[in-house]
Parts: structure tokens; C-alpha cells; sequence
């Protein structure tokens, strides 16, 4: 089992930058690939970006190409989102997710806001 906890939200003015944070509990950390996800009001939740085990490869969707960048970090447990250039459609409640095969694991999410 792995437990997910997310940090590092809160609000910014467009251009700004966060990092958000998910440190994971568990053994079996490395097995896991990671994603961060959002989820904006009255809107399906979405994959941000995505990195495998031992993070040589990584996904971005089209929207956060060229300004978020994930890393990980398996000696520590974590995982990162680098967000540059904020916009106000990034507005969202940002979650991690660990996945294994069948498992599939969630952080209770942390809130980015950015105004304009």
C-alpha cells in the first residue's frame, strides 16, 4: 500500500511559478509510476504529467508542455511538479497518483489558484 500527501499549493498571479510536492509512504516506491492529475470545477479530472519508475521517461499534456516539469525522486519518496508560467485555466485541485499494475493510489489533493 501507498499513501500519497500533496503540498506546495496556493495562490499565485499568472507568470508566477509553484512547485507542488507528494511524498509517498510505502516500501515499494520505485515500482510505482506517478502522475500528477487535476481536477478544475465542473470539469473532469485530467493527467498533467507522468513519470516512470525510475524516471527516464516522462509525459505532458499539450496544455503544460514547455512550462511544468516532473521529477522524482525514489531515495526520498517523492515526487515534484515544477509549474513556471502559471496561467488561470492551471486553477485546479492538483492530485498525485502512484500506479502499479492493478493498484492505484491517491493524495487527497492540494489546491492551485492562479489569478490574473
Amino acid at each position: 500500500q501507498v499513501q500519497l500527501v500533496e503540498s506546495g499549493g496556493g495562490l499565485m498571479q499568472t507568470g508566477g511559478s509553484l512547485r507542488l510536492s507528494c511524498a509517498a509512504s510505502g516500501r515499494t516506491f520505485s515500482n510505482y509510476a506517478m502522475g500528477w492529475f487535476r481536477q478544475a470545477p465542473g470539469k473532469e479530472r485530467e493527467l498533467v504529467a507522468g513519470i516512470s519508475r525510475r524516471g527516464g521517461n516522462t509525459y505532458y499534456a499539450d496544455s503544460v508542455k514547455g512550462r511544468f516539469t516532473i521529477s522524482r525522486d525514489n531515495a526520498e519518496k517523492m515526487v515534484y511538479l515544477q509549474m513556471n508560467l502559471l496561467k488561470p485555466e492551471d486553477t485546479a485541485v492538483y492530485y498525485c497518483n502512484a500506479e502499479w499494475g492493478i493498484r492505484r493510489y491517491w493524495g487527497q489533493g492540494t489546491q492551485v489558484t492562479v489569478s490574473s
